[in-house]
C-alpha cells in the first residue's frame, strides 16, 4: 500500500499533520488556496523540528517530503489516507469532504481533524463511498501530542476504520477509538466541561485566570499526565480503590460545586467505573500504580524545575 498522505487544509492543525508525518519518514501532499499557507508550513516545521529530533524522529524524516499542489485533485491522487483540515464550518467541510470522495483512490480513507462534528454530517454528500468517511481529531501541537481520537460513523466500514488505525499508529499516533458516534467525542467533551466551569468561576468573580490555570497545572494536571482522570481517584480511594471512593464520595456528586448536572449513581454505574478501574489497572495493585506514579510525578516534575518552571511561591499565593 502505497503511504504517502494528502494534507487539505493547511491552518495551524493542517500543518502540524504535515510536519508530523514529515518527521515520520512519510511523503506528504498539501493543497490550500491560501498562497500564504505554504509559508505558514516551513515556519511550523522550523519550530518544530528540533523538538521532534529530541523525541526521536522517523526513519528517513524529512522537510522535504512535503510537496504542494494547486488542485486539490492533484494532491490527493495515489494517497493512502487525506487528511482534512479546513477551518470548522460544516458546509465547508462536506463541500471539501464531496471533493476528495470523487477524486481519490477507492482505497483511500478520508479523514477529518474536525474537533466536533459527526461523520454522518460530514459525509452527507460524499457519493462515491461514504463508507471510508471517519473522524482523526487531533490535538496541538499535533507534531508533539500523541493522542488522536479515531471516530467512526454510521456508514463507516470496519475496513476503513482499522486501515486509518494502522496508518495512524504506524505514524507513531496513539489512537482512541470509538466505533459509535459521541457528540465532541471523548477529550474534548472533558476539556470542554471543564472550560465551562472555568468560565462560570471568572464571570461570578470566583476566581482568577492565574488562579484556575495554576489550579491545574501544580495540581491535577500532574496526575492526569500519567494516569488520567480515572486511575487518579481509584487511587484516591486507598486500598479500597474506586469501589471505596464511589461508596464513601458517592453522595457529594450531588453537592451544589458545580454547574453540571451530575448523572445518578446507579448501581451498574458503580460497577462499570469500578470494573473499569480493574481493567484498566491490568493485575497492578494499588501500591504498585502508586508508585509506577510517584515516579512519573518525580520525572515530570524534574523536568519543569530544569525548564524554569517550577512553582514559585508567588504562584502559590495568588491573590
Amino acid at each position: 500500500m502505497n503511504k504517502s498522505v494528502a494534507c487539505i487544509g493547511m491552518g495551524v492543525i493542517g500543518c502540524g499533520w504535515a510536519t508530523h508525518f514529515a518527521g515520520q519518514g512519510i511523503e506528504v501532499h498539501a493543497w490550500d488556496p491560501d498562497p500564504k499557507s505554504e509559508d505558514l508550513l516551513k515556519r511550523t516545521i522550523e519550530q518544530a523540528w528540533p523538538s521532534m529530533e529530541r523525541l526521536g524522529l522517523g526513519e528517513n524524516a524529512s522537510p522535504d517530503l512535503v510537496f504542494f499542489h494547486g488542485r486539490i485533485e492533484e494532491a490527493v491522487e495515489s494517497c493512502s489516507l487525506v487528511q482534512e483540515s479546513s477551518p470548522e464550518r460544516l458546509e465547508l467541510k462536506q463541500e471539501l469532504l464531496s471533493t476528495i470522495d470523487k477524486a481519490c483512490d477507492a482505497e483511500c480513507v478520508i479523514a477529518s481533524s474536525t474537533s466536533g462534528y459527526l461523520v454522518s454530517d460530514l459525509s452527507s454528500d460524499c457519493e462515491i463511498a461514504p463508507e471510508r468517511i471517519v473522524v482523526g481529531h487531533p490535538f496541538n501541537p499535533v507534531y508533539l501530542l500523541p493522542l488522536v481520537e479515531l471516530v467512526a460513523g454510521p456508514k463507516t466500514s470496519i475496513e476503513a476504520l482499522n486501515t486509518a488505525e494502522s496508518l495512524y499508529k504506524d505514524s507513531g499516533k496513539v489512537v482512541l477509538r470509538l466505533e459509535k458516534e459521541v457528540d465532541g467525542f471523548i477529550a474534548d467533551r472533558l476539556q470542554e466541561a471543564m472550560w465551562r466551569e472555568a468560565l462560570h468561576m471568572v464571570a461570578n468573580g470566583e476566581a482568577t485566570v492565574e488562579q484556575l490555570d495554576l489550579s491545574i497545572t501544580a495540581g491535577p494536571g500532574l496526575r492526569w499526565a500519567l494516569m488520567g482522570p480515572m486511575l487518579t481517584f481509584h487511587l484516591a480511594g486507598g486500598e479500597g480503590g474506586m469501589a471505596h471512593m464511589l461508596d464513601h464520595f458517592g453522595p457529594s456528586l450531588k453537592s451544589p460545586w458545580t454547574r453540571l448536572e451530575a448523572p445518578e449513581l446507579t448501581q451498574s454505574l458503580r460497577n462499570a467505573v469500578v470494573d473499569g478501574c480493574i481493567e484498566e489497572a491490568a493485575g497492578r495493585s494499588i501500591a504498585d500504580l502508586v508508585l509506577e506514579r510517584d515516579r512519573g510525578l518525580t520525572a515530570i516534575l524534574k523536568t519543569l524545575k530544569d525548564l524554569g518552571n517550577e512553582f514559585s511561591e508567588k504562584e502559590q499565593n495568588c491573590e
